[in-house]
């Protein structure tokens, strides 16, 4: 080798060594980006909306604390945990829990004050209301299950003020029964959400 091919091989030399070098850097660098890219674990309990992102409305609070901190999950509910801590602070938005018992209480409170002798025109009103309600619901899991419900040879009864009572009652404990709470007693709809109760403790 004379002396120009000894200097061309000095040149090439450092070349030649960096390139695995920036090769492997590269590699590190897409598989780094291919990790990036890949979907998070989401912990238990979070709902998806329909355009993939997490639901708050359709999620309890812990659930959604939990995904925010990048706890794998919520925190347990034992003895030690404070109900404080599995709902949303004051001026917060409403998880799918609270949303639920607001909405319940809205609902029994409208059949409390439904007329005993309905006319055609209100009858029609409530059934567009409850239709409507079905589609505009923020928790569109629960929105689409209740539609699902009156489909299933449940239809809004609203002839009268005690029909639509226990008709709604029986809304109620139907989503009741697939949380695995205890159902209400139909017959005391009016006691609970009208008159008060007979012992007297609502005044």
């Amino acid at each position: 080798m004379d002396a120009t091919q000894q200097q061309a091989a000095a040149v090439l030399a450092p070349q030649q060594q960096q390139q695995p070098q920036q090769q492997q850097q590269q590699q590190q660098q897409q598989q780094f980006d291919d990790s990036d890219r890949k979907p998070k674990q989401l912990p238990k309990g979070v709902v998806l909306g329909p355009d993939g992102k997490p639901c708050r409305n359709c999620t309890s609070f812990a659930s959604w604390a939990a995904m925010t901190k990048g706890q794998p999950s919520p925190p347990p509910s034992g003895a030690d945990a404070s109900v404080q801590q599995q709902q949303p602070p004051a001026g917060c938005p409403p998880d799918v829990e609270q949303l639920g018992r607001s909405t319940w209480s809205l609902l029994h409170s409208i059949t409390a004050t439904y007329p005993e002798a309905p006319t055609a025109t209100q009858q029609a009103e409530t059934k567009q209301f409850l239709s409507l309600f079905g589609k505009l619901y923020p928790c569109w899991v629960c929105a689409d299950d209740f539609r699902t419900w009156m489909k299933d040879g449940n239809e809004p009864r609203v002839s009268n003020r005690d029909e639509f009572g226990r008709w709604m009652c029986r809304a109620h404990n139907a989503v009741n029964e697939k949380l695995g709470k205890d159902v209400f007693d139909c017959n005391r709809w009016e006691e609970r959400w009208r008159t008060g109760w007979k012992d007297g403790r609502c005044g």
